[in-house]
């Protein structure tokens, strides 16, 4: 039971707290339309199973003790991220979008925002190995663990499809939409310097 309550705990407070995931959703969200926003979140949310199921394998262990493999991979997401950022910045328009929900992002370009941003996150990936290293036990049965892994994608989900339905309020969204350009210009920078920042701590010591 507490091993089930610091998991759910630890799910709420990855889920929160801001990142690259919450800019991307919120973004979709606000000029993709709802459909768009929720399967952004699916895309994360299988982005952190991937995670979760790497995890288990024990390749997330391998990852987090190989200097070399997490610069790589802190730097795969820095690149990401900052290319994600400007693309943002550079095609952001004031033009209001028309039917977004029906003719806006489609469905598979929102999930592979979601699913690139989240399965080239570090934290993410330390995320899902700190729970199943220092949560679980070697007496937590696999069928267990594979439940908290569930539970923590489930959770994700959640959250940023209720993110998605609170900005898609018609009130909500048309304050935004109201600045849109620079609304869209804001993620860019957002996103741009959260990969900056994954770079600038890419050094020789693990997390």
């Amino acid at each position: 039971m507490l091993e089930l309550f610091t998991v759910i705990s630890l799910t709420i407070v990855v889920a929160v707290v801001p990142g690259p995931d919450f800019a991307v959703v919120l973004r979709n969200a606000l000029t993709g339309g709802r459909l768009a926003g929720i399967m952004t979140a699916l895309g994360i949310a299988m982005a952190l199973g991937v995670h979760v199921t790497y995890a288990l394998a024990g390749i997330g262990l391998i990852v987090s003790q190989s200097i070399l493999l997490f610069n790589t991979l802190k730097l795969l997401s820095a690149a990401y991220l900052i290319f994600l950022g400007v693309t943002m910045y550079r095609t952001a328009s004031s033009d209001m979008p028309s039917g977004a929900d029906k003719k806006g992002m489609s469905p598979y370009r929102a999930i592979r925002w979601g699913f690139l941003t989240n399965v080239t996150n570090p934290k993410a990936t330390m995320f899902a190995l700190s729970v199943f290293l220092q949560v679980t036990s070697p007496q937590t049965p696999l069928w267990t663990q594979i439940g908290y892994g569930v539970i923590m994608a489930s959770g994700v989900f959640l959250w940023f499809v209720l993110v998605t339905l609170f900005f898609t309020l018609p009130s909500v969204r048309a304050r935004f939409l109201r600045a849109k350009l620079w609304m869209e210009r804001s993620f860019g920078v957002v996103l741009a310097l959260f990969g900056v920042g994954i770079a600038l701590t890419t050094n020789s010591t693990r997390p």
